[in-house]
């Protein structure tokens, strides 16, 4: 375990390689939720990918699942997640996901609700560069929220 350990930050770090097999065991496997004709949450799952998830896509809808994981409905977005034990709710950044992983708090998981141009799979051309503020909540077990990260706040 601990040799793997050693290889895993190695690699993070760009100094040693690993093999496919060791790689994809280091990868954080992300269920995701959301309607099969939805393009934003394509492009959010493409996000995801390209930052090193292993995303299974269930295009099934996701309001049953955002019940399942006992995500508000307040919060409701046009996917649900659920990675590590947690549940993701909508446009959040990768960064966020892989935060949470690492900090591990008692928390049902994060959520930006909406849709908010300029997260992560509403960024595309068609949006012309625009850039909504938006917040990634920390979602409570106690259904509470408190702001994890800002963006586009000035």
């Amino acid at each position: 375990m601990k040799r793997r350990q050693t290889l895993q930050l190695l690699a993070s770090l760009g100094l040693a390689p690993l093999t496919s097999g060791l790689l994809a065991q280091t990868k954080p496997r992300v269920e995701v939720w959301k309607d099969p004709q939805c393009g934003c949450c394509a492009d959010w799952v493409v996000h995801l990918k390209a930052n090193g998830f292993l995303v299974h896509v269930n295009d099934t809808g996701n309001a049953a699942a955002r019940t399942r994981l006992g995500m508000p409905e307040k919060l409701g977005s046009c996917h649900t997640a659920q990675v590590g034990g947690y549940a993701i709710e909508g446009h959040v950044p990768a960064r966020e996901i892989q935060r949470l992983l690492k900090e591990r708090p008692a928390a049902i998981g994060l959520a930006v609700p909406g849709m908010p141009v300029g997260s992560p799979g509403m960024d595309a051309p068609l949006y012309g560069g625009r850039k909504d503020p938006f917040d990634v909540l920390l979602v409570r077990r106690d259904g509470l929220t408190q702001v994890y990260q800002a963006y586009n706040r000035t």
